[in-house]
């Protein structure tokens, strides 16, 4: 097959399970939580603001602002975030179509180099809202 039908190929692969998110509301809302985690190992923290809501809360009391810095803070501090997820469901509240919960068990490492300076274990729990188009991070909670 000729290299450009391979990439055509590849892209038509690539992009099913999006195009299947705008339908399934399930598929869509775990791959907003694992574009949550792309985007932090990315360091890229106007997509992960763009993914919180308007009231985004942490913690029941942090807000956006404090999500905004705590990011720059910790990009800036180490050149590489790793968010390992040891394991992950996401559900739908059958009660509220556009309501939907992520519960996570994570590893969260920064490293300057190769070796992890810092390895910390969370369990996290986040809310979301479905704000039409697609979901938002409402709330997060983590141990």
């Amino acid at each position: 097959m000729p290299t450009r039908r391979r990439v055509l190929a590849l892209g038509a692969v690539a992009a099913l399970p999006i195009a299947c998110g705008r339908d399934d509301p399930q598929a869509a809302l775990d791959a907003a939580a694992q574009q949550l985690q792309d985007h932090l190992e990315a360091k890229d923290a106007a997509a992960v603001l763009a993914l919180l809501d308007a009231q985004f809360r942490a913690q029941d009391e942090l807000d956006r602002e404090w999500a905004r810095r705590t990011m720059a803070l910790l990009f800036l501090r180490h050149a590489k975030v790793s968010v390992v997820t040891l394991a992950r469901t996401s559900r739908i509240d059958p009660n509220a179509r556009h309501v939907g919960f992520t519960e996570a068990q994570v590893l969260l490492s920064g490293a300057q180099d190769l070796i992890p300076e810092r390895v910390a274990p969370y369990t996290v729990t986040l809310q979301w809202r479905h704000d039409g188009s697609r979901w938002k991070l409402f709330a997060l909670a983590w141990q």
